[in-house]
């Protein structure tokens, strides 16, 4: 525990660490379901609920609303030296839905077992809001200012592609962001426990581009007793079959380069891109995260066709999540429409640029400093993030993005599993380190 933490706790005051866990639990009970089309509660709530707690502690929150329920918080620090550039913590509050019979717990009851906070978005990333706020809320009861200006930023439609949250902002409200050079968001900061000796901590430096995408094929209708060679579903299938089935070439970037060095050190073993499988069977919970950055992939998501068993459509749609290395999208697109062939009508639903940074500068260093300070055995290192975050809108502005959302997670939990899977969950030791890392970064930020 920081010296800080210690006097507080001392003092009897209420402290981060004491309250990230009841933040977090109270923001997973807030539904906050994205169904990508505004059918879901909205994020207006968790929005109040963010501006209050942060109004609480003497700052002025700003809630935007870009449609009816779909609502972001924003709010700014006075750092110790405004004339420096400030830094940007951005996290979002909407979910992906999730159905209550799949789950032990109740997705939306923030229920503590084994150990955990459990509930949709105990990782994604409500985790990372109670962390921020957890962290915030200390330092302005205590009177500790960060060395620079810190905007802070709750956002709206994340898992929908950001439009009507980061994106909105972006658009629309740029000046919230005067003066902002860096960043910090999700999926970053996480531990990968290498031995007795040696933890990994991820830090996201990259991300894939994305192409999310409506295939089309049509054909020519008819009876469906009748002898048929046109038939837009047969077409459409073995397309979306070839797809699915496709492995997309290695394509080593700049991090995936660093990572696979690094991790060639902690095992003690030379890496071989070409050959991962062996490699990846030994990183348990981020095998699929890592596995999933040596390659563009596209992955068939949604089928749809017809209306009555015994007719044949004149059309059937299809809907795939592509992702693209940074600097392979040209690369991605030509090797897709080779695999799909000439029969079927590729159309965007979504599109997003990759990203890619270096692992250097101050604000790598104080990620560095804050994970060892907390875990001796720590070692940060970049990787390049699979899928991609509110970052790609503020890299528009010119802001360097990081993801870096601090958790100490135990060696068996399958932590790539928990990202849009059932049983969300979060160690309640995780969040407390997180809020201990958080603090000593902005100390150094």
């Amino acid at each position: 525990m920081s010296e800080s933490h210690s006097a507080a706790a001392t003092n009897g005051k209420v402290t981060g660490e004491d309250e990230v866990v009841d933040l977090c639990r109270d923001l997973i009970r807030i539904d906050t379901s994205n169904y990508g089309d505004h059918s879901g509660p909205g994020e207006r709530a968790a929005a109040e609920y963010v501006a209050e707690k942060l109004a609480e502690v003497g700052l002025e929150p700003r809630i935007f609303e870009s449609h009816p329920g779909r609502a972001s918080t924003v709010a700014r620090i006075e750092g110790e030296d405004p004339s420096r550039p400030a830094l940007l913590i951005h996290g979002h509050t909407d979910v992906v839905p999730a159905s209550p019979e799949d789950w032990t717990h109740h997705p939306f009851s923030g229920e503590i077992a084994d150990g955990c906070v459990w509930g949709r978005g105990a990782v994604d990333m409500k985790d990372m809001d109670a962390m921020t706020l957890a962290v915030v809320r200390d330092r302005l009861r205590s009177g500790r200012k960060p060395p620079r200006d810190i905007v802070l930023a709750f956002l709206a439609d994340e898992e929908a592609g950001g439009v009507y949250g980061a994106r909105h902002l972006v658009d629309r409200h740029p000046d919230l962001f005067e003066g902002v050079t860096e960043a910090i968001g999700e999926v970053g900061g996480f531990s990968f426990t290498v031995n007795e000796n040696l933890r990994l901590y991820l830090v996201e430096t990259a991300q894939k581009g994305m192409h999310w995408m409506r295939l089309t094929v049509d054909g020519t209708a008819g009876h469906g007793s009748m002898t048929n060679t046109d038939n837009a579903i047969t077409e459409l299938c073995e397309a979306v079959g070839r797809l699915g089935r496709h492995r997309f070439p290695v394509r080593v970037t700049k991090t995936v380069r660093s990572f696979l060095d690094e991790l060639s050190d902690a095992l003690g073993t030379p890496l071989d891109p070409e050959d991962m499988d062996e490699t990846l069977a030994k990183l348990g919970g981020i095998a699929k995260i890592i596995g999933a950055t040596l390659r563009n992939t596209a992955a068939p998501t949604m089928l749809g066709a017809g209306y009555k068993v015994n007719v044949i459509p004149g059309q059937a749609t299809a809907h795939v999540d592509g992702r693209f290395l940074p600097g392979y999208e040209e690369e991605f697109l030509a090797d897709l429409d080779r695999v799909l062939g000439p029969r079927v009508k590729r159309e965007d639903v979504h599109t997003d640029k990759a990203l890619e940074t270096g692992f250097d500068g101050s604000l790598v260093d104080a990620m560095r400093y804050a994970l060892k300070a907390e875990d001796p055995i720590a070692h940060a290192v970049p990787y390049c993030l699979s899928g991609g975050t509110d970052a790609k809108s503020f890299d528009d502005l010119g802001i360097r993005c990081f993801g870096f959302a601090p958790l100490k997670l135990p060696p068996e939990l399958d932590f790539a599993g928990m990202f849009h899977g059932v049983d969300e969950r979060v160690p309640v030791d995780g969040l407390t380190f997180g809020v201990r890392v958080l603090d000593r970064f902005l100390d150094r930020c």
